[in-house]
């Protein structure tokens, strides 16, 4: 099994953090032998568990879970994209360094994907390419930098430099929209905007015409199960149908872009995911838990392995064989 979306935080001083920015950038309190916080500033952001930082306990869990491969990427308030890009930048390399050096003492089975500061086009482009001849697999990127979403002239100029140079991507969702105003408990930023900001990446690249101007060659991936996307496609493309100004930047519908992205695995159903097989291919679907935080897959790879809703062969490429290609695993 290879789990395409998990994520890491390495042990980042409230120093390294201020000399980004001593108000927004993150560092790590480590609070007792297992257990750490997330801060932002001087502010508590989230309790964490050693495995985001000690690689050795995370291959341990690994084994238990029967997981032969993580993919590992930055927890999303790393990213800094709100931040001066210069000063990004030299953030984002060392990140990078120090997911590498995580990913070092068991490189058969932990991989990196990088950050890059994608507020800044060359300096993004030129991180990804820096990355990529360093070992990462590939990049991890937000959905969207402030009120600029995929389909965004500069972040199109991206995702074309990662088609031509074989640069596979990852897109996460973040900074969620209306989590400072109508959605401020029970977790709704998380159950209700993250599946929404997933949408809204993807339909911003098919209904603007990105897709016709980028290569077929992108490998681009969308995490938590494309979101709401595959739910709501139906009403999407009776609106291309019925509606021009919905498809005025869009000359086919929606429905047939599905061939230019993947997603991964995690929507926690069985008949979500037979859904999400169905409007998808198996093909373009990938394992991905989330680990280790605690709206991820608890037993990752059961939704797929254990479901009777989908076929061997189905299972074999979602579980690892798609996943192999898509990052030029050996």
């Amino acid at each position: 099994m290879i789990d395409i979306h998990a994520h890491i935080f390495p042990e980042i001083s409230r120093e390294q953090a201020h000399a980004l920015d001593p108000a927004q950038a993150p560092w790590l309190k480590i609070t007792g032998p297992d257990a750490g916080m997330i801060m932002k500033g001087d502010s508590e952001f989230r309790p964490v568990v050693p495995v985001l930082w000690d690689p050795d306990l995370r291959v341990a869990d690994m084994d238990r879970l029967g997981l032969d491969v993580q993919i590992v990427s930055a927890t999303p308030i790393m990213f800094g994209y709100a931040l001066d890009a210069r000063k990004v930048a030299g953030w984002a390399a060392r990140m990078n360094d120090l997911t590498l050096a995580y990913c070092a003492g068991h490189p058969d089975r932990l991989k990196a994907l990088a950050q890059v500061p994608l507020q800044d086009t060359e300096l993004a482009c030129r991180e990804a390419s820096r990355a990529k001849a360093a070992g990462h697999v590939g990049v991890q990127i937000g959905n969207h930098v402030g009120d600029r979403d995929l389909d965004d002239a500069q972040l199109v100029e991206f995702l074309h430099h990662c088609a031509v140079s074989d640069i596979p991507v990852l897109v996460h969702p973040w900074d969620m929209m209306g989590g400072r105003q109508r959605m401020r408990q029970w977790m709704l930023p998380w159950l209700v905007a993250m599946p929404a900001e997933t949408s809204l990446g993807i339909l911003s690249l098919i209904l603007s015409g990105a897709f016709e101007r980028l290569p077929r060659s992108l490998k681009l991936c969308f995490a938590h199960g494309g979101g709401a996307f595959a739910f709501t496609l139906g009403r999407v493309d009776n609106a291309w149908k019925y509606r021009d100004i919905v498809r005025q930047d869009c000359p086919n519908p929606p429905s047939s872009y599905c061939d230019r992205f993947s997603v991964d695995s995690a929507v926690f159903d069985p008949k979500a995911l037979r859904l999400l097989v169905d409007v998808m291919g198996s093909e373009r679907v990938m394992l991905g838990s989330d680990y280790p935080y605690p709206l991820g897959e608890q037993r990752i790879g059961a939704l797929v392995g254990e479901t009777a809703l989908l076929a061997d062969d189905e299972k074999r490429r979602i579980l690892a064989g798609n996943a192999r290609s898509f990052f030029n695993l050996a």
